[in-house]
């Protein structure tokens, strides 16, 4: 070894030693499974019991993201490529089952992350255009090599082990037509439509019309294109701005993208524009109730570099926003989440089987880790239940129409 190399080396000994450190302290007391972690030198550190999950650091950037960085250093250090795990889900898993524990431990630690506050942004009707554009705007090609036939981006139902992703979106449009009990009298307003797949699933299995609204250009166009010859309409429009009476309205995963200052506006149109005796259907993901608070103060990774402007709410703040804004009230709640693992699972295994054909499109290998490493996530909180998702249905007091 030469003497020009003999203090980097030294520096990134000293470097480890210090990060066995803090991960040590960190990881200190990890239950539920086991982490085996090396460092950028070799040097090897297990945490917990039982078979591990392999977490090898390639680059000690790693370090200097999280420190500076804190919950958004990590993705970050990923997509950078400066870490590889044997099971991205596993890590996940493991590591949200303790994260609680960890931070009553070590409460300096938690009150440091929270040092960088959520900015606070409102979703005035500019913003909200180019934050939905920023994700659903790819390209309708991308999101074409993940999804199924159905083009539905949101929480299907496995009814059996063995059912498609395509027959798993079907049997949550169907559950939430027979929530709404949809007929052919019915006009149904979609806030959210997506790319029409249930628009297109309720005007041919109960004849009713739709109008459904998105403010996606990528989504109408195709939408208008998939429910051509159907009572549908596809409007490229906010739903701050929908006028007229709907006998049925339903809104699926759209909620999440309005931050929590629009959950009253979002409540006060669905009330101002809902027949007497209608019924409206929400379906949302949610956090906990005993996460609220920490979350919507701190900064998030999947607001920041897949979903921006979004604000997953809990059943509370739902709740709170319904009956401050609105005459609704909520008269029943679907829990979904268990079905959400395996929806993300089947998009991720679809994402990385077309691969060539991502690329094909023009993303590079950081969207493609960034996307692997929202994915994965993603699915770990589902079955953990660090997230959940459900069907809500909404009707005024008084008698059904």
């Amino acid at each position: 070894m030469s003497v020009r190399a003999e203090p980097a080396a030294l520096r990134i000994r000293t470097l480890e030693r210090v990060a066995t450190a803090l991960l040590e302290r960190a990881l200190d007391g990890l239950d539920d499974g086991a982490l085996e972690v090396e460092l950028p030198g070799g040097a090897t550190r297990r945490f917990g019991t039982g078979a591990p999950v392999r977490f090898e650091i390639h680059d000690t950037a790693f370090f200097r993201r999280l420190a500076t960085r804190a919950k958004l250093g990590f993705g970050e250090s990923y997509t950078a490529g400066e870490w590889d795990t044997d099971d991205l889900v596993a890590l996940f898993e493991l590591l949200v089952r303790n994260v609680d524990r960890a931070a009553a431990r070590h409460s300096g630690m938690r009150r440091l992350l929270e040092l960088r506050p959520r900015l606070h942004r409102r979703n005035g009707l500019r913003r909200s255009r180019r934050n939905i554009a920023y994700h659903y705007d790819l390209g309708n090609e991308l999101f074409a090599l993940m999804l199924d036939e159905t083009m539905t981006y949101s929480c299907g139902v496995f009814e059996r082990p063995e059912a498609t992703l395509a027959e798993a979106q079907r049997a949550k449009f169907d559950r939430l037509c027979r929530l709404l009990e949809l007929d052919a009298a019915d006009h149904v307003l979609e806030i959210g439509c997506g790319w029409g797949g249930f628009a297109r699933y309720a005007a041919e299995r109960h004849g009713c019309r739709v109008t459904g609204i998105t403010i996606s250009s990528e989504q109408a166009a195709l939408a208008r294109e998939r429910t051509r010859g159907l009572p549908v309409e596809i409007l490229e429009q906010d739903y701050r701005s929908v006028d007229g009476a709907f006998t049925k309205i339903v809104s699926v995963e759209m909620v999440e993208a309005i931050g929590a200052d629009q959950l009253g506006t979002f409540f006060a149109t669905i009330d101002r524009v809902l027949a007497p005796g209608g019924r409206a259907a929400v379906q949302s993901i949610l956090v906990p109730e005993q996460r609220w608070d920490r979350y919507r103060r701190t900064p998030d990774w999947i607001e920041r570099y897949i979903f921006p402007g979004c604000l997953i709410p809990s059943l509370a703040a739902l709740t709170q926003a319904a009956t401050r804004h609105s005459r609704l009230g909520i008269y029943s709640v679907d829990e979904l989440g268990e079905h959400y693992a395996e929806t993300l699972r089947r998009w991720r295994s679809n994402f990385h089987a077309r691969i060539e054909d991502v690329r094909g499109l023009g993303y590079d290998r950081r969207f493609e880790r960034t996307w692997n490493f929202y994915l994965a996530f993603c699915e770990a909180a589902f079955r953990t239940r660090a997230l959940r998702d459900v069907q809500l249905l909404l009707a005024r007091p008084g008698p059904a129409g």
